[in-house]
């Protein structure tokens, strides 16, 4: 999946990085190697490696959420 800017996902419970017990997070940045994320119950950012944020995805932990 090509990631980008302002992309939503929902995070599903066994998504083992969710300390906020958020429900969804958004893409503020994607760079060569990495995602910045934000989840909708923290106030700070976090990051992932591009590789790590994708296997996420393959295993159906983040389901993208399209507008």
């Amino acid at each position: 999946m090509n990631l980008a800017s302002n992309m939503e996902f929902e995070m599903k419970s066994s998504f083992l990085p969710n300390l906020s017990n958020s429900n969804t997070l958004k893409i503020l940045d994607v760079s060569q190697g990495s995602v910045i994320i934000k989840m909708n119950n923290s106030n700070y950012r976090g990051v992932f490696p591009i590789d790590n944020f994708q296997y996420w995805i393959k295993k159906g932990q983040l389901i993208n959420i399209p507008h």
